[in-house]
């Protein structure tokens, strides 16, 4: 008995509140959901596709980055190493034209200012490869945490 007074309540509220809802919005409503599912879906489909297209796309590439990653770290060591022979050029050419007295040639002053010129050059260089890239001239202590890094050259 107390059931079926459940029930009869139930039917009468759904019917009162199916008064306060018009059925066209409703209908509307449910038009909106299944566009908006459909484009979902749609999303989804053009994503997993490109999702595949890019990991081919990777797969296909990733040996050629493998390889000029390789070939960019021997070029920044064969530049550390001539930056490095010309800061010593540069102070055994400055050192022998303070110390060198009368013996100094014109040719040793223009080699001397030719290397402070392109000294400056390379430190204004320098300096704005390292705003760019503060990791590109570690010095020792982050020479050691940056080998530390994963290597990305693995497969």
């Amino acid at each position: 008995m107390e059931e079926e007074l459940i029930r009869d309540a139930s039917k009468e509220a759904s019917r009162e509140f199916k008064t306060l809802i018009n059925s066209d919005d409703l209908d509307s409503l449910k038009q909106l959901q299944y566009l908006i599912l459909g484009r979902l879906q749609d999303s989804n489909a053009v994503l997993s596709h490109f999702n595949e297209y890019s990991e081919n796309c990777f797969a296909e590439v990733s040996g050629d980055f493998s390889r000029n990653t390789r070939l960019l770290r021997s070029m920044k060591s064969d530049l550390d190493y001539i930056f490095q022979k010309l800061s010593i050029t540069l102070l055994r050419m400055q050192h022998l034209i303070t110390f060198g007295g009368s013996n100094t040639s014109i040719l040793d002053v223009r080699c001397s200012y030719t290397l402070v010129f392109c000294n400056e050059q390379f430190r204004s260089m320098k300096a704005k490869i390292t705003a760019t890239y503060p990791d590109a001239f570690p010095d020792e202590s982050a020479r050691e945490a940056l080998d530390q890094r994963p290597d990305l050259e693995m497969p």
